[in-house]
């Protein structure tokens, strides 16, 4: 009954009050007593405690104004120049030689490269140089109670987050992370921590803030749990004979179209030379990005859909894609810096 009244109390508040992250404490503290009330009697957290964590949290506006503007609406060509950079790819060699043994050891198990391992740490903390300053109870407060277009998604990560506190020994509602809520050198939401996270040193703790063997196996289990394919192809430039219908750039995340049937429609993925061509049996999705010279059109393929499973977009699969690439190139022509 109290789980039932406490829902009905947010469920009229966010009706009541369509905007109310702008809500002074006084009219929020009807949902955090909710969230509270859920916490205790359905999860059995300690109510004092819950309440005086609750209350030490800073409901933030600029973290709401940030939701607003994510990179993601940028342009190909202008996100791109976000992280396709001298640094992120000589950060991301260096990230590979300094970690090289775990590196191999953990492509090997989980049969993902290490170089789409590296370029997701680049392009989520530049290696760990950027995790976030925003307090992570302050950001997931924030948006489960001042964010209503996604707010219960985030009431969801705000009780992973204490599911965490209570399991590990890291203390991670005093941590710093993204606005999202994300932790880690390789930006976990809490319920991706609690699920993937992966004891990659063995040393008893899942560590992804000081451990780059916890990081770097964490995230090869997250691709493999979703899906990864070894050693099948990720994404290939596409080429078009004119602009093509949007009856096939508007087929969902998932590859769903064969390359026999893109071909129909004079859609081929480009050769490479010394490269077996393609099966045209294989599923892919066809993607027109925002270029510098106009539309660029890429084939998607189940490793690229996996990568999107991380950020739920097509430029952040390509810009992990193509700085992976770089990353290997560089990894293979640049000469070992002596010890």
């Amino acid at each position: 009954m109290i789980l039932l009244r406490s829902s009905l109390v947010l469920l009229v508040i966010m009706l009541l009050f369509p905007g109310y992250g702008w809500l002074t404490p006084q009219e929020r503290q009807p949902l955090v007593e909710a969230f509270v009330n859920e916490m205790v009697t359905k999860h059995g957290f300690e109510r004092n405690q819950m309440m005086t964590l609750m209350y030490q949290a800073r409901f933030r506006k600029d973290i709401i104004s940030a939701m607003e503007r994510p990179a993601e609406s940028k342009p190909w060509y202008q996100y791109r120049s976000i992280f396709l950079t001298p640094s992120r790819i000589d950060g991301g060699v260096k990230f590979w030689r300094d970690n090289e043994a775990i590196l191999t050891s953990v492509s090997s198990k989980y049969g993902v490269p290490p170089e789409i391992i590296i370029a997701i740490i680049g392009v989520e903390t530049k290696y760990g140089q950027n995790i976030g300053t925003y307090k992570v109870l302050d950001a997931l407060s924030t948006l489960a109670f001042g964010y209503p277009k996604r707010a219960s998604f985030f009431r969801k990560e705000l009780t992973e987050l204490f599911f965490l506190d209570r399991e590990e020994n890291l203390l991670f509602v005093n941590r710093v992370g993204s606005y999202a809520g994300a932790l880690g050198m390789p930006q976990f939401m809490p319920s991706s921590y609690r699920v993937y996270a992966v004891d990659g040193d063995s040393d008893g703790v899942r560590d992804l803030w000081r451990s780059n063997a916890d990081v770097i196996a964490s995230v090869a289990n997250y691709f493999k749990a979703h899906g990864w394919r070894n050693k099948e192809p990720i994404a290939r430039q596409a080429t078009v004979a004119t602009d093509p219908p949007n009856s096939l750039l508007d087929k969902g995340a998932k590859p769903s179209l064969s390359l026999a049937t893109l071909a129909r429609s004079k859609v081929a993925p480009e050769a490479i030379p010394n490269t077996p061509p393609l099966d045209p049996k294989t599923p892919a999705n066809l993607i027109r990005l925002d270029g510098d010279m106009g539309y660029e059109y890429w084939l998607g393929f189940q490793n690229f859909y996996v990568i999107t499973r991380y950020n739920h977009s097509n430029l952040y699969a390509m810009a992990v894609y193509q700085l992976s690439q770089r990353i290997l190139a560089l990894n293979q022509t640049a000469p070992a810096s002596k010890p």
